[in-house]
C-alpha cells in the first residue's frame, strides 16, 4: 500500500466498543476487530479507522486518554493491537488511530503533575485567575474552579477533558513522540480528533458568543500542523484526516492542500447540521435537502484542485443517515443504497460508519435510561432546566443523540445480534433479526453487495478520483442530479431522495450510456426522460472519444 493510492481507497470506521466482543463481555474488543478482517477484506476497503481504544476512564467513550502509550484493558492489551496491525496488513488493509491532543483526561499523568504544580507539567495545560464566557460544547461553562490553586483550568468538552496548552513546546514535542510510537508500530494513519481547536487565542476574550470563534481555527493552527507533519508524517506512509469543527472551506483547501504539507484531508459538518432549525442541534426537525445539496456542492467545487474531502454520512457522533436522510421503514433497502451511491459518487475519499454498509438504523429508544452518551445526559438536564418538556426532549434525542451510532453492531439474529454472548453495554437496535450481516451476505441485492460495488467502481473509474462536479438540480425539492468529468470520462448521478415518484430529463449523450450503478432493477428511461421511483439512485458512465 503507497501513498498515492488512497485517493481511490475508502475507509471503514469502526467503533470498537460497540463492534463485536468474542469474549463475550459487554464492550467490543481490539480481538473482535481482528475476528472480523475477513468480513472487511470482502467489502473492499483499505484502512480502518478505530475510535480510541487507549487507558482511558471511558467518560466519554475514549475521547478523554488517560495514558497515550497504553492500551485500556477493556478493549485488550498492546499485543492485540500488534495482531491487528499485521492481520490488517496481510489483507491489504492499514489500521488509521484516533489522535486525541486537544485534550486529555483529568486522570492523565500530565494533568494530575500539573494540578501538583509541578513546575513543567503545569503550563501543559490552559490556566487563568479568572474564567470567560466560554461555553464547553457539552453544555455548560467551559471552565473548573481548582480550589487548590485558586485558578480555573479550560474544558471545551467535558470537565473532564482538560484542554492541552500547544503554546507550549515541550508539550508539543511530547505529543509528536507519542504520535511517532504508533508510527512506527506499522499504524498507516491519523485521524485527528478536533483538531482546529488546539490553537487559542490567547487573551481569551469573550463577547456575547459561546466563544468559538476565539479558538476555531485558531492563529496558529497552521503554524502547528506543519510542524506535526514535519515532525511525524514525511517521509512516511500514512494518510492523515483533521476532524474540523464548525470550520471554513478556505481553511480546509489549506490543510488539505498538498503544497502546504499539513493534512492528507479534512472532515467538515456543515453538511450535518441540515435538521438543526436556528443552529440548535437537540431539537426534532426534519432536513433542509435544497440546503444540503448547496452545502455538499460547494465544498466539492470549492475543494476541487487544491484540497481533499472526507466524504461521509456518518460517524460515531451522528445519527444513521438512512434514518435521518432515508426513509428506515418503507424503503429502508433502497434509501441505504440511494445514499450510498450520491456519496460514493462524490470527490474525496469515502468513509463507512460500522453498519452502514448493511443499511442499520437509528434505535428508537423510548426511555431516557437507555442512553449513555455523555452529551445526551447532559443536554437533557440542562434543557429541562430551561422549561423544555420530557417529550420534546425524547423526540429531539431519538432524532439526534450521538447513542444512534452506538448501539453494537448487528452481525446476525441471534441474541444480542451477535455482538456479544453476554449483555451488551447499550441495547441493541429493535430491528436486528432483520438487520445484519448473516442476512446481508446472503441476499445479492442486500445494501452490503450495493457497496461494495461502489467501492469497486471508485478504484476502477479515475473520473471518480478526478472528475469536475457539476451540480444540475440546486433548486429541486425532490432530486440530486450531478456530473463528474474528466476529459475522457463522465459519470451523471441522479437521485430521488423522496417516496413520490418523479421524472428527470437526463442530459444529452446519456440515454445510452452504460449504468454502473442502481439500486432497482431496471432504470425507467423514455428517451431522455427518467421515471423515477422512490428513492431510485441511477450512476450512469460514459467514455468521451
Amino acid at each position: 500500500m503507497t501513498q498515492p493510492n488512497w485517493r481511490k481507497s475508502v475507509v471503514y470506521q469502526i467503533y470498537p466498543k460497540s463492534f463485536y466482543s468474542p469474549e463475550g463481555n459487554a464492550t467490543g474488543s481490539i480481538k473482535g476487530v481482528t475476528a472480523k478482517l475477513d468480513y472487511l477484506a470482502e467489502l473492499g476497503i483499505e484502512y480502518i479507522w478505530m475510535t480510541p481504544v487507549y487507558k482511558s476512564p471511558q467518560n466519554d467513550n475514549g475521547y478523554d486518554v488517560s495514558d497515550y502509550y497504553a492500551i485500556d484493558p477493556s478493549y485488550g492489551t498492546m499485543d492485540d493491537l500488534d495482531e491487528l496491525v499485521r492481520e490488517a496488513e496481510a489483507r491489504g488493509i492499514g489500521l488509521m488511530m484516533d489522535i486525541v491532543v486537544n485534550h486529555s483526561s483529568t486522570e492523565h499523568e500530565w494533568f494530575q503533575k500539573s494540578l501538583a504544580g509541578d513546575e513543567r507539567y503545569r503550563d501543559y495545560y490552559i490556566w487563568r485567575d479568572e474564567p470567560t464566557n466560554w461555553e464547553s460544547k457539552f453544555g455548560g461553562n467551559a471552565w473548573k474552579y481548582d480550589e487548590a490553586s485558586g485558578q480555573y483550568y479550560l474544558h471545551l468538552f467535558d470537565v473532564t477533558q482538560a484542554d492541552l496548552n500547544w503554546e507550549n513546546e515541550q508539550m508539543r514535542e511530547d505529543v509528536y513522540e507519542m504520535m511517532r510510537f504508533w508510527r512506527d508500530k506499522g499504524i498507516k494513519g491519523f485521524r485527528l480528533d478536533v483538531i482546529n481547536l488546539i490553537s487559542k487565542q490567547q487573551d481569551f476574550p469573550e463577547d456575547d458568543s459561546d466563544g468559538r470563534k476565539f479558538y476555531t481555527d485558531g492563529p496558529r493552527i497552521h503554524e502547528y500542523l506543519k510542524e506535526m507533519n514535519r515532525e511525524v508524517f514525511d517521509g512516511h506512509d500514512v494518510i492523515t484526516v483533521g476532524e474540523m469543527s464548525s470550520t471554513t472551506l478556505d481553511h480546509c483547501v489549506r490543510y488539505s492542500s498538498p503544497d502546504e504539507r499539513e493534512l492528507s484531508m479534512t472532515f467538515s459538518f456543515h453538511h450535518l447540521k441540515v435538521d438543526y432549525p436556528n443552529g440548535e442541534k437537540f431539537v426534532a426537525a426534519p432536513f433542509d435537502f435544497v440546503q444540503l445539496k448547496d452545502i455538499m456542492s460547494t465544498w466539492q467545487e470549492g475543494m476541487h484542485g487544491k484540497g481533499w474531502n472526507a466524504i461521509f454520512w456518518c460517524n460515531h457522533d451522528q445519527p444513521r443517515v438512512v434514518s435521518r436522510f432515508g426513509n428506515d421503514t418503507d424503503h429502508r433497502v433502497e434509501s441505504a443504497k440511494m445514499l450510498a451511491t450520491v456519496l460514493h459518487g462524490l470527490q474525496g475519499t469515502p468513509y463507512i460508519y460500522q453498519g452502514e454498509e448493511i443499511g442499520m438504523t437509528n434505535p428508537g429508544f423510548d426511555s431516557l435510561d437507555e442512553y449513555r452518551d455523555i452529551e445526551t445526559l447532559n443536554v437533557y438536564k440542562l434543557k429541562r432546566e430551561q422549561g423544555v418538556s420530557h417529550e420534546d426532549m425524547m423526540a429531539a434525542i431519538k432524532q439526534k443523540s450521538r447513542d444512534n451510532s452506538r448501539t453494537p453492531m448487528q452481525w446476525d439474529a441471534t441474541p444480542h445480534a451477535g455482538f456479544t454472548s453476554g449483555t451488551p453495554w447499550i441495547n441493541v437496535a429493535p430491528n436486528y433479526a432483520d438487520v445484519n450481516v448473516e442476512t446481508a451476505l446472503d441476499d445479492p441485492n442486500s445494501v452490503f453487495y450495493h457497496y461494495k460495488n461502489l467501492i469497486s467502481l471508485r478504484k476502477e473509474l479515475d473520473v471518480l478520483t478526478d472528475g469536475d462536479y457539476t451540480i444540475l438540480t440546486p433548486d429541486a425539492l425532490d432530486i440530486w442530479a450531478y456530473t463528474r468529468k474528466t476529459e475522457h470520462e463522465e459519470v451523471l448521478v441522479v437521485a430521488n431522495f423522496y417516496g413520490p415518484e418523479t421524472t428527470y430529463e437526463i442530459p444529452a449523450g446519456f440515454s445510452q450510456a452504460e449504468v454502473v450503478s442502481h439500486n432497482y432493477d431496471v432504470p425507467q428511461l423514455d428517451g431522455t426522460t427518467l421515471s423515477l421511483r422512490a428513492y431510485e439512485a441511477i450512476m450512469f458512465y460514459k467514455r468521451n472519444a
